[in-house]
């Protein structure tokens, strides 16, 4: 029988990401329409890059710079029908649908591209300024030892 050793590392943290990447994502399909509509569109980006900057802040601050890699796929799911209709809004129904459904499918490496850059740029600082403030347990079970 080979030898076998179980290492158990958990590590506590600080703070649900859920409902603050919830409410990032709200948020950024409200600017996302609000810029592709073209309504009061430095508004949208400044409210957009805000709230891009307090997200990765309460990431960091918590420990949950990980979320930072689910967030843009979150966002997309929620921006992706708005973003298709004010496209037919300011570019018409079927150019618009066109444009809408390319640039969300597509563009969006470079959008996600862009949100992710920017929380983790944000969020990687605030975990080191939030100190060690989490517990690590390790628990090493030993092997059975057969003294036959």
């Amino acid at each position: 029988m080979p030898n076998q050793v179980v290492i158990r590392v958990r590590e506590q943290t600080k703070g649900a990401p859920g409902i603050a990447t919830f409410v990032w994502a709200l948020v950024m399909a409200v600017c996302l329409f609000g810029i592709e509509a073209r309504y009061a569109r430095s508004f949208f980006e400044i409210v957009a890059v805000t709230i891009t900057v307090l997200l990765g802040a309460y990431l960091g601050w918590h420990r949950r710079t990980g979320t930072a890699f689910v967030a843009p796929f979150v966002s997309w799911m929620f921006a992706w029908v708005p973003f298709v209709i004010a496209a037919m809004i300011h570019e018409g129904f079927l150019r618009g649908l066109l444009f809408g459904v390319f640039w969300i499918t597509f563009g969006w490496v470079i959008i996600g591209g862009a949100e992710l850059i920017v929380i983790l740029a944000v969020a990687i600082p605030f975990r080191l300024l939030s100190g060690a403030t989490h517990h690590t347990e390790t628990i090493i079970i030993d092997p059975p030892v057969d003294f036959s």
